[in-house]
């Protein structure tokens, strides 16, 4: 295996000032998805992480679907692992990197479902093969082989030929923060910082040391 100790990039691409800053900490999180929407496959990859009922933390990459002044939103199996976890313990933090811009976005909030309108409209938008999907995986479960998701696929698609309802245990969530950051890639790893933190109804925002 090649070394990892002595892998360097230097991040010189972007810089971020106070100037730059927006009143609401969403607004700058659109405009940075914008850039990273011209440049990255899948910019709406975030790690999530949760914890259990034993204090262990768990992390995952899912895949961001709406954004609002609320908070991030995104759909599951609601009956996996994170889920569990969340129905024990709703504080969880999302983390995105964007190499490419050399840019990060921490997260930090309380997590709830969202109305089972919502999860309707957003699986009825879904491809017929990612509804069945949604069906045939009992995810996080333990299954003997390949052979059993392919069997459910095959059942499912017999049952449901055309029309797919969604499942009962699948559906969305919205993580409202409470702290977000903003990371800049910055030369030498003196990288820009800044943090909103709500106070109330308001956004404070400070600088921290990389």
């Amino acid at each position: 295996m090649k070394s990892i100790k002595n892998i360097r990039t230097d991040y010189v691409k972007n810089e971020l000032n106070f100037d730059d800053l927006t009143v609401h900490p969403f607004d700058l999180f659109k405009l940075w998805m914008t850039d990273a929407l011209e440049q990255i496959s899948e910019p709406n990859a975030f790690v999530l992480s949760t914890v259990n009922t034993e204090g262990k933390p768990s992390s995952r990459v899912l895949l961001l679907r709406d954004l609002d002044y609320k908070g991030f939103n995104f759909f599951t199996n609601y009956n996996s692992q994170k889920s569990q976890d969340i129905e024990s313990n709703p504080y969880v933090c999302m983390n995105f990197f964007w190499y490419e811009s050399e840019r990060q976005v921490r997260v930090s909030g309380r997590i709830e479902k969202l109305p089972s309108e919502s999860s309707e409209d957003y699986f009825n938008s879904r491809p017929y093969e990612s509804k069945i999907g949604a069906w045939s995986s009992p995810q996080s479960s333990v299954i003997e082989s390949r052979e059993v998701l392919n069997n459910n696929v095959k059942d499912f698609s017999s049952q449901y030929t055309v029309d797919v309802p969604r499942p009962p245990h699948w559906g969305g969530y919205c993580i409202v923060p409470d702290k977000i950051e903003f990371w800049q890639g910055r030369s030498s790893r003196l990288h820009d910082r800044f943090v909103y933190s709500l106070e109330g109804e308001e956004w404070k925002i400070v600088r921290l040391a990389p």
